[in-house]
C-alpha cells in the first residue's frame, strides 16, 4: 500500500443505514472519550485482542461485517471507535496511539482503517488530510460507504465541517505487537464517557 487505498462500494447499502442506527442507540455512543485532537466529536471506543474478535461481535454483532472485512491478518490488537463529526467539528492533526495508555512502548499502528457510513449531502469540509512529515499526501473527500486504510505512522486531521448534518465513520488502529507488549492490552474493553467498562479482562 503507497500511504493509502480507497475501496468504493464496500457493503450492501442497509448494512450502512443498520450500523447508523445500532450505533447511535447504543449506551456507550456519547461526547468523545478520545484526547483534545477531537474538537467537537461524539463516539466510543472498543479495545481488543485479535483472540478476542467473537467477544467484540457478541457484545456488538452490528461491527461483524466490518470486521470480517477491514481487519488484517498479521494484526493482533486492535483500537476500533465510531467517530461522529457535526458542523463545526473538526479533528487537530495528530498520529494515532491509541493503545500507548496500556503499554507506553507501542509505536504506531500498521494501518488504519476508516468505513464511512454517513456524509452530509454536498459536505463543505470535513476531508482527511494524510500528511508525512509536513508534506501532503492526500486530501480526500469521504464518500458514503467506502472503506479507506491508510499507513498507521501518517499524521493526520479531519478539516472543520461546515455543513449541517453528520459524518459518522468506523475508525480502527490495527497493530502488530510483540509478545511482551500485547501481554499489556486488555482482550476486550470498552472506552466511553458514559460507563467504563467492567469487563476488562487481562491475562
Amino acid at each position: 500500500m503507497k500511504h493509502y487505498q480507497q475501496q468504493a462500494n464496500a457493503f450492501p447499502g442497509d448494512y450502512l443505514n443498520n450500523l447508523w442506527g445500532e450505533i447511535h442507540a447504543c449506551p456507550y455512543f456519547a461526547v468523545n472519550n478520545l484526547n483534545r485532537d477531537f474538537v467537537g466529536t461524539k463516539g466510543f471506543s472498543v479495545v481488543f485482542r485479535r483472540s478476542h474478535i467473537s467477544t467484540v461481535e457478541q457484545k456488538f454483532p452490528y461491527f461483524k461485517p466490518y470486521l470480517d472485512l477491514a481487519l488484517h491478518a498479521n494484526c493482533n490488537a486492535f483500537y476500533l471507535n465510531p467517530l461522529l463529526l457535526k458542523e463545526g467539528s473538526r479533528v487537530d492533526p495528530h498520529i494515532d496511539r491509541s493503545l500507548r495508555s496500556y503499554c507506553k512502548t507501542i509505536e504506531p499502528p500498521m494501518f488504519v482503517s476508516v468505513l464511512y457510513v454517513r456524509v452530509p449531502e454536498n459536505m463543505d469540509g470535513g476531508e482527511l488530510v494524510l500528511k508525512s512529515h509536513k508534506r501532503q499526501l492526500g486530501q480526500i473527500k469521504p464518500q458514503m460507504n467506502t472503506l479507506l486504510y491508510f499507513q498507521g505512522d501518517l499524521t493526520h486531521s479531519v478539516n472543520a465541517v461546515k455543513t449541517p448534518g453528520n459524518r459518522l465513520s468506523l475508525v480502527c488502529e490495527q497493530y502488530s505487537l510483540s509478545e511482551e507488549e500485547l501481554a499489556d492490552i486488555p482482550e476486550f474493553t470498552i472506552e466511553s464517557r458514559v460507563a467504563q467498562s467492567t469487563t476488562k479482562k487481562r491475562k
